[in-house]
């Protein structure tokens, strides 16, 4: 009998797509905008969330969270003391957020609060510059986490996260001065890679940059309302 190769990754992704078509429609049905929050560990996905969440409710837009992680609830547990709702899901060392896992977690939120009381969802996905990039999650808008401590050779390293997303913010930058970061050459990189996307220089927790990145994705979220 002839050697034969079982590819195992399309089924996946086929699944998962189709999952992320059905997510895209309950969205749009309730009128909810969901970001899905990239970046490696560390990058300051979390308090970049709760500035944000912060700055849009003060607009009258109501926020949830849903929280990857391989283990813990910590995050989690962050966002509800901060009064967003959450949910909570631990992969067991699976490298990124599925289809069927957000489906659970909306599912949660539904019965909860109500899908259609949500404006507004952030999917912090599992730190990982490469696996979470192949799998939709029926998201609105991707963006990019990159903070300064990690490196100006970050997208040329990992090139896919940065060109896949819909905006790059670049985190930390209070504190650029102490870093070798060389802001010219981050630059003149994503002008290769992904030149359309919007630019955001901020510090999630000093509050810099924060009001435009924020307006700017407030009229994200009112264009498709």
């Amino acid at each position: 009998m002839a050697e034969q190769t079982i590819n195992l990754e399309q089924p996946i992704l086929s699944r998962n797509e189709r999952l992320a078509a059905e997510l895209r429609d309950r969205f749009a049905r309730t009128h909810t905008y969901v970001v899905n929050v990239l970046s490696s560990p560390g990058s300051g996905k979390t308090s970049t969330i709760l500035a944000t969440n912060e700055r849009l409710a003060a607009q009258g837009l109501r926020c949830a969270v849903i929280e990857g992680d391989i283990a813990s609830d910590v995050d989690a547990v962050r966002m509800k003391k901060a009064g967003m709702p959450a949910i909570q899901i631990n992969t067991g060392g699976l490298c990124h957020l599925e289809g069927n896992m957000i489906s659970q977690a909306v599912d949660a939120f539904d019965q909860a609060v109500g899908l259609e009381n949500i404006d507004v969802i952030f999917i912090e996905n599992v730190g990982n510059l490469v696996c979470p990039v192949d799998f939709d999650l029926g998201e609105n808008l991707s963006i990019m986490i990159l903070s300064v401590p990690e490196g100006d050779d970050k997208p040329v390293k990992y090139p896919g996260i940065f060109q896949h997303a819909g905006a790059l913010l670049l985190n930390k930058v209070d504190v650029a001065p102490a870093f070798d970061f060389d802001m010219d050459a981050y630059g003149t990189t994503l002008d290769d890679l992904n030149p359309t996307a919007p630019r955001f220089s901020i510090s999630a927790t000093k509050g810099q940059g924060m009001d435009e990145w924020c307006s700017w994705l407030a009229g994200q979220i009112e264009a498709v309302r």
